[in-house]
């Protein structure tokens, strides 16, 4: 009896062991992953980056994201758009996961289902289609927010379509897209997602002479109206959202191009 008692606590201290390992192994990987997510190389213009409300920057191989707990999404994710990078290549969609190096803890795409919202992304995988890792990158859970199906298969599409129209012919933008995460939004899932009531895109091009700049506000509702009647002034998405879209831009050239709801300089055909 006294060899089965210590043989069983023997086999309980050898499980606690091993248990206390995996975790400290996990903790350690769990560190790596947020410290590496802070400091990647990433292929995203940082001058160019908005700031942060949250203080939660993130940075990944193709796009950087400024994460928002509070409504369990990213505020702005905010990548390049090269001509080069535009592509027709099918890659096989992969399962959403959850993005490690978010520190406070990405959403589950749990969150989603059955919740009547699309997984709408931030960063299309249809902009990353050039390596079969940036797009796989897009289906972290840090890059989506809850969609209408109708608004995310049209008018959010047709956008998006638009701004690679304008990569290919400016050769490159860089574009900034969230939505708007203030006043009465519904939630979903467990860990109560915010579902905005408007998205926004906000557009520079500083490769095709002039520098230019452009925004968009959306309500989150599919509808029939042209791209050029949600065009607004950069400054109105500010004042809605609490961003600084580019802080590192002289003040002279931010004030003017902010302050413009016009969008002659784009082409609509």
């Amino acid at each position: 009896m006294k060899k089965r008692t210590l043989f069983s606590l023997l086999a309980i201290l050898i499980l606690l062991g091993v248990y206390s390992y995996e975790y400290f192994l996990a903790e350690e990987e769990s560190a790596i992953i947020i410290s590496e997510g802070q400091t990647t190389k990433t292929d995203t213009n940082e001058y160019f980056l908005p700031s942060s409300t949250t203080g939660q920057v993130v940075h990944h191989k193709g796009y950087s994201l400024s994460y928002s707990e509070a409504h369990e999404q990213s505020e702005w994710v905010a990548y390049e758009l090269k001509k080069a990078h535009l592509s027709n290549t099918n890659h096989k969609r992969p399962y959403f996961e959850i993005d490690k190096a978010v520190k406070s803890g990405a959403a589950n795409w749990r969150n989603y289902k059955n919740s009547g919202y699309d997984r709408g992304h931030l960063c299309p995988a249809g902009d990353r289609r050039f390596t079969k890792e940036a797009h796989d990158e897009t289906f972290l859970t840090s890059n989506i927010s809850p969609q209408e199906h109708s608004f995310n298969s049209g008018i959010w599409n047709k956008l998006e379509q638009k701004v690679r129209y304008w990569a290919k012919k400016y050769d490159g933008v860089f574009v900034i897209t969230g939505g708007v995460l203030n006043g009465d939004m519904k939630s979903i899932g467990d860990e109560n997602v915010s579902v905005p009531n408007q998205f926004y895109k906000v557009l520079i091009d500083v490769n095709s002479g002039d520098t230019k700049m452009i925004g968009f506000l959306l309500p989150h509702q599919d509808s029939d109206k042209p791209l050029y009647e949600f065009v607004v002034s950069v400054d109105k998405i500010e004042n809605l959202t609490g961003i600084d879209f580019f802080p590192e831009l002289e003040d002279l050239i931010e004030n003017k191009l902010e302050a413009s709801s016009s969008y002659k300089a784009w082409s609509f055909n």
